[in-house]
Order: structure tokens, then C-alpha cells, then sequence
């Protein structure tokens, strides 16, 4: 196929995730194609950071926790205190009786960036994490 046109292509999904969806983009006045497009985009995006992109990044890391699982927190400052060198500052936000929100901002290289990420995504008690980053020119 040319640059031209466009590529027809069938998505299967469970039930809920389609009905879901279709909500959202209802609300926002998206069609599914164009939602579709978006969402590749932003998966492209998010995996040449997690790839490709070298040199120096900033952005933030955005987490959800449980508190209450034993040692977390302290695993997690330790991870900080790890990545000092790269980590510009950090917000904690209680979201309820349970849940904590840290927003980590970052300045450094793509590859350090990363690791931390990777670091803090995979401890047991995380629930979300989503890095976000551009390249510094």
C-alpha cells in the first residue's frame, strides 16, 4: 500500500473494553478509526522512548501505590536516593485511606530514565506507572 489511502484492518476486544471505548470517544467526539489512530500513535511514541530515544530527556514519572504494602515506601525512597542524580523532584499525593500518587520529575539520559522507571514500575505494590518524557534539545 502507498502513503495514500488508507489500510482497512479488524481489532478483536472483549465486550467491556469495546463498550468502554466506544463511550470515550463518544464523549470526546471521536469515531473509532480516529480514537484507533490516536491510541497507535501514542503506543509508538511510548515505545521509542522505552527503545529508541538517546541522549538527554525531562518528563515525569507517574505512580500509583498501595501504602500499605510492607516496605514499599521505603523500597521506593530507596530507588530514589538511587537515581538522585537524575530525579529533579518529587510530589506524594494521598489519594485515599489506601493509595498514594507520586509524580517523579526527571532530567537526564534516556537510558537512566528508563532503568528507573523499569525500577519502580516492577516492585510489588505498584499498581500504575506511566513515564513521560521528551528529548532536551
Amino acid at each position: 500500500m502507498g502513503s495514500n489511502g488508507v489500510c482497512r484492518f479488524s481489532v478483536s476486544a472483549p465486550p467491556r473494553l469495546v463498550e468502554e471505548f466506544d463511550c470515550t470517544i463518544k464523549r470526546i467526539g471521536y469515531d473509532r478509526s480516529k480514537a484507533i489512530q490516536a491510541a497507535m500513535r501514542i503506543f509508538m511514541d511510548d515505545y521509542k522512548l522505552t527503545h529508541q530515544v538517546s541522549g538527554e530527556v525531562a518528563g515525569g514519572l507517574v505512580t500509583i501505590y498501595d501504602h500499605e504494602v510492607k516496605g514499599l515506601e521505603e523500597v521506593l525512597t530507596d530507588v530514589q536516593h538511587k537515581y538522585q542524580r537524575i530525579i529533579t523532584s518529587t510530589t506524594h499525593v494521598h489519594l485515599d485511606d489506601r493509595n498514594c500518587l507520586e509524580i517523579i520529575s526527571v532530567r537526564g539520559d534516556a537510558k537512566t530514565v528508563r532503568k528507573l522507571s523499569e525500577e519502580i514500575m516492577n516492585k510489588r505494590g505498584v499498581k500504575q506507572s506511566r513515564l513521560v518524557a521528551v528529548t532536551v534539545t
